[in-house]
């Protein structure tokens, strides 16, 4: 039994980890911007996702039985890899609506959807589906304006404000940092808040990209001054998250 349960979240995880790599490589496909792509992997694989999986839940058992939930096909169990795929689309295309000026059309994601998804095809009529379901199972609360991504930016651009050094580290590999955790389900082990998190992607980040005789400005003690942590707590997570990016132990 316990063998069994072991093989299924094995399994869940290769699953889950090679959901949200499609939903990164969409991103990029779809030119869409940071924010987008980390809005969606916040709505997919931090809320939607940890929904599906936690069968055991009171709140679980709500939301499935309700009528239009139980009646889709979407979510008929065991949810397969293409279904999946869909809903990492859509949690893109809802990310687009919320933060573009022009959002997403449904032809991009189709025809996105069309060249990846090869298994099944589907129809727009699916997509529109798609899109009521994972809102009903978000209980259609799709707020993303305090993500970690957010305190992220926002985090880089004060750095490079007070201290040349700041120019040193670079977004993109705060971003490669993120997109790792994101991967490897870090984010969720992690038991953080989204502020502890971002500025622990961005200690570790400085730790990464700044050359070691350059790297004398005290970045713990200032994201400990910036959003109000405990220096200690950054550190732990800082440690761990080097751990899952260079994957071996760093004391």
């Amino acid at each position: 039994m316990e063998e069994s349960w072991d093989w299924e979240q094995r399994r869940r995880e290769r699953l889950r980890r090679k959901i949200v790599e499609f939903l990164i490589q969409s991103s990029t496909q779809l030119c869409v911007l940071p924010i987008v792509k980390y809005a969606a992997l916040s709505l997919f694989a931090d809320r939607f996702l940890p929904s599906l999986h936690n069968h055991n839940s009171a709140a679980t058992t709500t939301f499935v039985e309700r009528m239009p939930l139980k009646k889709s096909w979407l979510l008929q169990s065991p949810i397969g890899e293409c279904n999946l795929q869909l809903f990492a689309l859509i949690s893109i295309w809802i990310s687009s609506k919320i933060h573009d000026t022009t959002p997403l059309s449904i032809t991009s994601l189709k025809s996105l959807g069309d060249e990846f998804i090869t298994e099944q095809h589907f129809t727009t009529r699916d997509f529109l589906e798609a899109e009521v379901v994972f809102l009903q199972v978000l209980n259609f609360e799709i707020g993303v304006s305090r993500i970690a991504f957010v305190f992220l930016e926002d985090l880089l651009i004060r750095f490079r404000e007070i201290s040349t050094t700041g120019g040193l580290v670079n977004f993109e590999a705060c971003m490669d940092v993120m997109d790792l955790l994101y991967e490897t389900e870090a984010t969720s082990t992690l038991c953080c808040s989204p502020a502890s998190l971002a500025a622990a992607v961005l200690v570790a980040a400085y730790a990464i990209a700044v050359p070691k005789q350059q790297s004398e400005f005290p970045i713990l003690s200032w994201v400990k001054f910036a959003i109000s942590l405990e220096e200690e707590e950054v550190g732990k997570l800082v440690r761990k998250i080097l751990t899952h990016v260079l994957n071996q132990p760093v004391e």
